[in-house]
């Protein structure tokens, strides 16, 4: 028994979770149905999430593969999962106020939040088309079910439908996607296909060109790129904004993973045609995002813009197809993650006694009501909108200077109008908020929330004294690939 514990030893971390969903599962099946043991269920979540951080960085630096490839273990693969586990943790505490307030704290959440989880992290390591899919149906299916999560809200109900049936169509897409690799190769490994596109003939082999851009099209609509996010303003607008803060942060990483790992991994023969879809994608995601926030009223609807832009944003470094490109996507992705998770939770505390509000309005003077929130809302919106020297400018940075550097000096250019442009919704809500007659004040910001606010604020304040360990970390995860 030892012998075989060992021999999985790289899978420990998606053990743990899926174990712990197991467990948990039951705990809540036969403890009493109440608040005090959902939010036990959602501490012990956190805490297997936690446990599972820790194998992942105590593992050896040297990287594994089991079952011939389909599952690696690697520096990047590490990278992201840690940034997929803490922003699931993150989701968790975020939730546990905010859905006792709406009579929905039921422990089967962070039983979800586990399973979703436990599949971002096998798509994060995949490294065949088998375990790619399974991963992603596993993330899938709970995500389907949290958006819907408030069964007795229409909006709700309606965002879990929408992302139903739009994600079926992706996953059906995706999965018609690696039928065609598969037939036109005659593998399913990502190494083995990797060999075929290699081939003198490669970029003249018409279905396995298909299959790539099929596979692209099911991941594009994981990550909301335009043309593939209509569901996404809908969605975020809809579902339990702690759901919304989740959407936004660590389906995204394990998706852009995905995406990183077929293209530099399964597709490094026929680079020059996955480029040209990966550039466009960004594009039209920058663009769109940027200019389709603009109008906004719903702060959530706006994230949901900005999202989009971002997605595009980490996109462009991935175009080099190099390891500055790659160490770029990290990089941003990981401030990203702490942005949006910390704007989310500024949501969160926006409530009333009548209950939670969503319009940028309410925002108004609330500088004079409580400046502590407000202070850290503006720097979380200076650092999404690209102001140095926060986090967010440094993210942009990275994400630039190697699509500079390749010579791809118009997608750049595109980038910096549309971050431009962007910067506009970003600094009308500061505006709101220090300069608009102030509104009704809201309700006291509660801890689990204003410690996700107090963290997110502090990191992107500070990030530029001590840039070298993310910076470092991404790039050791970066040199996993070979280009």
């Amino acid at each position: 028994m030892m012998q075989f514990l060992n021999s999985i030893a790289p899978m420990w971390p998606e053990l743990v979770v899926a174990v712990g969903a197991l467990v948990l599962t039951l705990w809540g099946v036969f403890r009493p149905d109440n608040d005090r043991e959902a939010e036990v269920v959602s501490w012990l979540a956190i805490l297997v999430l936690g446990v599972a951080g820790w194998l992942i960085l105590s593992q050896p630096a040297a990287g594994s593969s089991l079952f011939g490839g389909a599952f690696i273990d690697d520096g990047f693969g590490r990278f992201m999962k840690i940034l997929a586990l803490g922003a699931s943790a993150a989701a968790i505490l975020l939730s546990i106020d905010d859905f006792r307030d709406h009579k929905v704290l039921k422990f089967e959440y962070p039983v979800l939040i586990l399973l979703a989880t436990a599949g971002m992290m096998m798509m994060i390591s995949a490294g065949d088309l088998l375990s790619l899919y399974l991963g992603l149906e596993l993330q899938s299916l709970s995500l389907y079910v949290v958006a819907a999560f408030r069964r007795d809200d229409v909006r709700s109900s309606e965002a879990g439908l929408k992302y139903f049936v739009l994600g079926a169509l992706s996953s059906g897409m995706l999965l018609y996607g690696a039928s065609l690799v598969y037939g036109f190769t005659g593998a399913t490994s990502f190494a083995q296909i990797a060999q075929v596109a290699k081939g003198a003939n490669a970029m003249a082999n018409v279905g396995l060109v298909f299959g790539l851009v099929f596979l692209l099209v099911g991941i594009a609509f994981k990550i909301s790129a335009v043309p593939f996010h209509m569901w996404t303003p809908d969605v975020y607008q809809g579902a339990p904004t702690p759901v919304t803060a989740f959407f936004s942060a660590a389906p995204k990483v394990a998706a852009i993973a995905l995406l990183v790992r077929v293209v530099t991994s399964a597709f490094p023969g026929i680079a020059g045609q996955w480029q040209q879809i990966v550039a466009f994608l960004a594009i039209a995601s920058m663009l769109l995002g940027a200019f389709a926030a603009i109008g906004q009223t719903n702060i959530k609807r706006l994230l949901a813009y900005s999202s989009i832009a971002n997605v595009g944003f980490a996109l462009v470094p991935l175009v080099t197809n190099t390891k500055e490109g790659v160490q770029g996507v990290l990089i941003y992705m990981a401030i990203y993650v702490v942005m949006t998770l910390g704007a989310f939770a500024c949501v969160i505390a926006m409530r009333r006694e009548e209950g939670s509000v969503e319009e940028i309005d309410e925002l108004a003077g609330l500088a004079e009501r409580n400046g502590p929130m407000a202070a850290a809302l503006a720097a979380l919106m200076f650092s999404l909108a690209g102001i140095p020297p926060l986090a967010g400018f440094w993210a942009k940075f990275y994400a630039f200077m190697p699509a500079i550097k390749s010579g791809y000096y118009i997608l750049s250019v595109i980038g910096v109008l549309a971050s431009v442009v962007g910067a506009y919704y970003y600094l009308r809500i500061v505006k709101v908020m220090y300069f608009d007659k102030p509104a009704k004040a809201f309700l006291p910001v509660r801890v689990k929330v204003g410690f996700v606010i107090s963290v997110s604020a502090i990191f992107v304040l500070l990030f530029v004294i001590a840039p070298s360990p993310l910076v470092n970390a991404a790039s050791t995860a970066a040199a996993s690939f070979r280009y």
